[in-house]
């Protein structure tokens, strides 16, 4: 079923010129402003689009299950609250009340278990196992998911009025976002612009995915690069995954154990994408100042895609400079995300302000298997 066939409940979101950060920056710098979705994230896109298709497929009768981290679960309930749909989300326990609240809101039977994402998934699927009626609404591992997250890349094609980005930017946790660019990209003919993946270091499983896989061609080729991957062959398409043992960041969006072995493969094939990890710390700093710049409030995983919109030595090693000496052209993708408060931001400032009072003077940024130090400011 193509998107054309019925009116897609997303937003065209719009792609704003930063003046502040393109000044910074040398560059031409577009956001994409996914945090104005109904449910606050990009991730309403493919979950709509999912779910619009499950209807057609199984009846207006059919009965939503999914399992989230928070904003995936908010999409499918914002969803299914329109269509007049039953939705049940399995969060891992120590939600929050105002987080709860979300979900009420949209009339979403909401049930706690596990302490992770992959425990609530386990719950989920034994739901939807008992109930004839039910379909279980993937948070990122879905070729429709991936499509219509595709979108928004055909949206920024227009918006740009047939300029070619140098780059887009945006993060991985799973793999959903970066799923759909990589569809969008090459549905629009952007099969050759660079992308630039970013994760927060305690939740990198995309990035130790691509550095286990001989295509990633990673530098120095180290198998494993941390002591807190456990392998997975996938056998369908023949590619090693990495699975964290623990994740050790608070960018709770980003926190997939593994990512989609589906986007892995995508990645893999299409070339032309840089890895990069920061720490959670500097995306915390990023947060801040995208709130005093911007006047928006994003998550944590969100402000690590624009971790280098705040530091020229990053995104220049990222981006170098184009041979012909023209202005570059970059898109970030604000993905969005409803969990985060005023209080926990200057929470982050406390954190970011005794991060810059330590004797150690760069973040640490790994890249493609590299290991950068980045000035701290």
């Amino acid at each position: 079923m193509s998107m054309q066939d019925w009116q897609n409940l997303w937003l065209e979101t719009p792609l704003i010129h930063s003046r502040h950060i393109s000044a910074s920056l040398g560059c031409d710098v577009y956001l994409k402003l996914e945090n104005l979705q109904p449910s606050q994230s990009f991730k309403y896109r493919g979950i709509s689009h999912f779910i619009q298709l499950a209807r057609k497929t199984h009846g207006e009768n059919v009965e939503l299950v999914v399992a989230s981290g928070g904003n995936a679960g908010l999409a499918a309930a914002t969803v299914a609250n329109i269509l007049g749909m039953k939705c049940t989300v399995f969060l891992p326990e120590g939600a929050t009340q105002p987080v709860l609240n979300f979900f009420k809101q949209e009339g979403a039977i909401v049930k706690t278990i596990g302490s992770c994402y992959a425990q609530a998934l386990k719950a989920a699927k034994e739901e939807v196992a008992t109930r004839s009626n039910a379909v279980l609404v993937p948070a990122y591992e879905h070729p429709d998911i991936w499509e219509g997250h595709g979108s928004m890349i055909n949206e920024i094609s227009k918006q740009l009025d047939g300029v070619k980005p140098d780059a887009i930017f945006c993060n991985a946790g799973g793999g959903g976002l970066f799923g759909g660019v990589i569809v969008g990209c090459k549905a629009v003919g952007w099969e050759d612009v660079p992308l630039v993946v970013l994760e927060t270091t305690g939740s990198n499983c995309f990035y130790e995915s691509i550095a286990l896989n001989p295509e990633g061609h990673f530098k120095p080729s180290t198998v494993p690069l941390s002591d807190n991957v456990e392998i997975i062959e996938d056998e369908k398409f023949n590619i090693k995954l990495a699975h964290l043992k623990k994740l050790n960041s608070r960018a709770s969006s980003l926190g997939a154990s593994s990512p989609s072995s589906g986007v892995v493969k995508l990645a893999l094939d299409r070339g032309r994408v840089t890895y990069a990890c920061a720490p959670d710390e500097f995306a915390m700093q990023v947060s801040a100042l995208f709130a005093e710049d911007q006047k928006m409030l994003i998550e944590l995983a969100c402000a690590t895609t624009l971790v280098p919109a705040y530091s020229p030595e990053l995104f220049n090693k990222l981006v170098p400079q184009r041979a012909d000496g023209a202005t570059r052209t970059i898109v970030f993708i604000v993905c969005g995300g409803f969990k985060v408060t005023l209080d926990e931001l200057e929470e982050f400032k406390e954190i970011v302000k005794a991060e810059l009072q330590s004797q150690e003077r760069n973040w640490e940024v790994k890249c493609n298997g590299e290991q950068w130090g980045i000035p701290k400011h």
